[in-house]
C-alpha cells in the first residue's frame, strides 16, 4: 500500500517531457512543473507572438517572466530519491527507478525495464519487446547453451577419470618395473656373490696345493743338499787319503754320486 502511494508521487514529480525525476523544476502558471534544461529546450518550439509561450502539456501561453523554481516539488524529489522502497516494491518484477512493472525488454541493453524506461532519453530509439514475447527465446537458448554445457562437463568428467586411470596404470606398471628391476639385480647379486666365493674357493685350494707342493719339493731339496754335501766331504776326503782310502767303498760313492745327477734331471723336466 505504502509502496503505490510512493509510486504515485513519483508520477507527480516526474518531468513530461524527459520522463525523469524533476531536475530543477519549473512550474509554469497552469500549475505544470518540468525540468530547467527540458523547458528552455522546448522554448524553441513553442514560441508564440509578443514572447508568449506554451505548455507543453497543455498547451496554456505563459510569460517567461512568471516563470518560478518550484522549492517544493524540488524538495520532495530529493527526499524521494533518498527514499527506497519497501520490500514488497523491490520485488524483480518491479523497476527500481520507478517503481513500475518490469514488462518489457530492451534488444540493445538486453535488460527488462518499465513503460517509463523505454520512454527516458536512454532507450528512446531502441528495440522493445513484451517480456513474454522473448522470455520464450531465451528459454530456448538458454535450455540449449545449457545442454551443451552439460555435454561439455560430461566430456570433461570422462576425461578426467581416464587421464585418472591411466596415471593409476602408469603408477602400477613403473612400480612393478621396479620391483623387478630390484629382484633381476638381486638376482645377479646373488650369482656373482655365488662366483666370487667360488672363486676364492678354487683359488684358495689352488694355492694350499701348490704352496704343499712346493713344500714338499723344498723339504726334499733341503736333504739331496744336506747329501750331497756329505758325499762331496766324503769323496774330498777320499781324495786326499791313502789308496787304501781312495778304493775303499769307491763304487759306493760312485753310485751316489750318479744317482744324485738323475734325481737333478728329474728335478728338472718336472719344473
Amino acid at each position: 500500500m505504502a509502496s503505490g502511494i510512493l509510486v504515485n508521487v513519483k508520477e507527480e514529480v516526474t518531468c513530461p517531457i524527459c520522463l525523469e525525476l524533476l531536475t530543477q523544476p519549473l512550474s509554469l502558471d497552469c500549475g505544470h512543473s518540468f525540468c530547467q534544461a527540458c523547458l528552455t529546450a522546448n522554448h524553441k518550439k513553442s514560441t508564440l507572438d509578443k514572447g508568449e509561450r506554451s505548455c507543453p502539456v497543455c498547451r496554456v501561453s505563459y510569460q517567461p517572466k512568471n516563470i518560478r523554481p518550484n522549492r517544493h516539488v524540488a524538495n520532495i524529489v530529493e527526499k524521494l530519491r533518498e527514499v527506497k522502497l519497501s520490500p514488497e516494491g523491490q520485488k524483480v518484477d518491479h523497476c527500481a527507478r520507478h517503481g513500475e512493472k518490469l514488462l518489457l525488454f530492451c534488444k540493445e541493453d538486453g535488460k527488462v525495464i518499465c513503460w517509463l524506461c523505454e520512454r527516458s532519453q536512454e532507450h528512446r530509439g531502441h528495440h522493445t519487446f513484451l517480456t513474454e514475447e522473448v522470455a520464450q527465446k531465451y528459454q530456448v537458448k538458454l535450455q540449449a547453451a545449457l545442454e551443451m554445457l552439460r555435454q561439455k562437463q560430461q566430456e570433461a568428467e570422462e576425461l578426467e577419470a581416464d587421464i585418472r586411470e591411466e596415471k593409476a596404470s602408469w603408477k602400477t606398471q613403473i612400480q612393478y618395473d621396479k620391483t623387478s628391476v630390484l629382484a633381476d639385480f638381486e638376482q645377479l647379486r646373488d650369482i656373482l656373490d655365488w662366483e666370487e666365493s667360488n672363486e676364492l674357493q678354487n683359488l684358495e685350494k689352488e694355492e694350499e696345493d701348490i704352496l704343499k707342493s712346493l713344500t714338499k719339493s723344498e723339504t726334499e731339496m733341503v736333504q739331496q743338499t744336506q747329501s750331497v754335501r756329505e758325499l762331496i766331504s766324503d769323496v774330498e776326503h777320499r781324495l786326499q787319503g791313502s789308496v787304501m782310502e781312495l778304493l775303499q767303498d769307491a763304487e759306493r760313492d760312485l753310485e751316489e754320486a750318479r744317482n744324485f745327477s738323475k734325481k737333478s734331471k728329474e728335478s728338472v723336466s718336472s719344473s
